[in-house]
């Protein structure tokens, strides 16, 4: 999804640089491992391992950490799913606390998660389309009251034009 004038509020969900060290690790280690075991017989297979080990981390963490949440143009866009702003009700930001008792003793296994283990805090969303099987949406973000209130202005916007009635 490209930005637009329209986007309201947008964040990438990034693994730490932490995680990347880490990993450069694991692939140096696994370099050292290989090179010793093959410096006789085959040092190139160490290297050839390596790169493929490295070229597997980028892919991986690119690919992990490339979760995006948009607010945008009468939408919310959370990682791959999106629904229409009439069917999005109010947004509540998290603690830390909260988020981990809503995503676990708490939690509604119809909700949609898009949850990162690196950031503790999140967005509960409410659902209101009776259609939808997800109750909420919970969403993590290093910025829940500025996305909370990307949402919740979202929601208003909107007024209750999809709402069932006494709902």
């Amino acid at each position: 999804m490209s930005e637009s004038a329209g986007t309201v509020y947008q964040e990438r969900l990034r693994v730490p640089l932490r995680w990347w060290a880490q990993g450069t690790m694991l692939v140096a280690t696994t370099w050292l491992v290989l090179i010793v075991a093959l410096a006789e017989k085959a040092p190139w297979l160490a290297w050839t391992v390596t790169g493929l080990a490295v070229l597997g981390l980028a892919a991986a963490l690119r690919s992990y950490g490339g979760a995006r949440i948009v607010v945008a143009d009468g939408w919310l866009h959370a990682g791959r799913a999106r629904i229409e702003a009439t069917y999005v009700g109010t947004a509540e930001a998290l603690d830390a606390e909260q988020t981990r008792r809503v995503s676990g003793p708490e939690a509604d296994a119809r909700a949609y998660l898009l949850l990162r283990p690196y950031l503790k805090r999140s967005v509960k969303v409410e659902i209101v389309d009776p259609a939808d099987p997800a109750p909420y949406w919970l969403v993590s973000s290093r910025h829940p009251r500025a996305l909370a209130g990307a949402i919740n202005d979202l929601h208003h916007s909107v007024g209750s034009g999809a709402r069932e009635p006494g709902r």
